[in-house]
């Protein structure tokens, strides 16, 4: 992590372009499945605004996990590293994050460069990752996740969507806290699209305030999501910028310090004017 990254935050939207190197994520699986064409990929969005890179191996989408077995580490770890490695060498100062719940991919991820992690499962698949993130005193994403990939419920219900996902926050702090991990490197995520309907990905949207009342630095994952696809009336999810701009500009509004997005420099220039509104501007 670089100086002015620290101090960027909480002062600016920070934008965290994803970079799948996967044969089936939702949207770009393929695409970048070799390190060659992941790093183009990977420089371009640095071009285009990126101030966060986030790497992942492993697509977590529901339809991925049919066969209940998640991906081998060795095999998640074979295609994130060469990418890791590569890109801290060629952009020094691009922080770069793991996408990952497993411990052993992350300590190999954090040894060839990355400098945060973001785990889906908020610290709670694999009891090894809250010490590592101790010992290592990086940043960690805790997201929001109802069940797992696999058993995600087609119908999810919460008795009051937001003020359940507060208190998964909350014990998962108080775990974090328990395990050496210190506030300052706590970041939340209320994982839209994992375990929700497109009614209950709104309303998080529209209550995020709840969720930055945490005092957490909090991260928003729009970008593309079927939801938005829900509400625009289409299928592709190519065809949900519009929407995803939408989801950033009113995340910002509402609280959001990090939105995750695919289309880098269409939402940096969101955020620059989000931000210019509701954060103030200078000349």
């Amino acid at each position: 992590m670089t100086t002015d990254w620290r101090q960027a935050l909480g002062r600016r939207t920070l934008v965290m372009g994803v970079l799948n190197v996967t044969p089936d994520s939702f949207s770009d699986g393929g695409l970048y499945a070799d390190p060659d064409s992941a790093v183009r990929h990977a420089r371009q969005m640095a071009s285009d605004g990126a101030d966060i890179l986030d790497i992942g191996g492993e697509s977590t989408r529901p339809a991925t996990f049919g066969d209940r077995s998640p991906l081998p580490a060795d095999e998640e770890k074979r295609r994130v590293l060469p990418v890791i490695a590569r890109l801290a060498a060629d952009l020094p100062r691009l922080p770069l994050s793991v996408d990952t719940y497993k411990a052993e991919v992350a300590a190999a991820a954090l040894d060839s460069g990355a400098s945060l992690v973001n785990d889906i499962s908020g610290l709670t698949f694999d009891p090894q990752m809250a010490p590592l993130i101790a010992s290592r005193a990086v940043p960690v994403i805790l997201m929001h996740l109802l069940g797992t990939p696999r058993d995600i419920p087609l119908r999810p219900h919460y008795d009051d969507v937001v003020a359940d996902i507060c208190a998964f926050f909350e014990r998962q702090i108080v775990h974090a806290r328990s395990q050496g991990i210190r506030d300052e490197q706590i970041w939340l995520d209320p994982g839209l699209g994992f375990g929700k309907t497109a009614r209950h990905n709104l309303e998080i949207l529209r209550r995020l305030p709840e969720l930055k009342a945490l005092g957490y630095p909090l991260v928003v994952g729009a970008s593309r999501k079927k939801f938005l696809g829900r509400v625009l009336g289409t299928d592709d999810p190519n065809d949900r910028r519009e929407g995803t701009s939408a989801a950033v500009a009113l995340s910002i509004a509402g609280g959001a310090d990090i939105v995750r997005v695919h289309d880098v420099r269409e939402m940096a220039r969101v955020a620059k004017v989000s931000d210019a509104i509701v954060r103030g501007w200078e000349e």
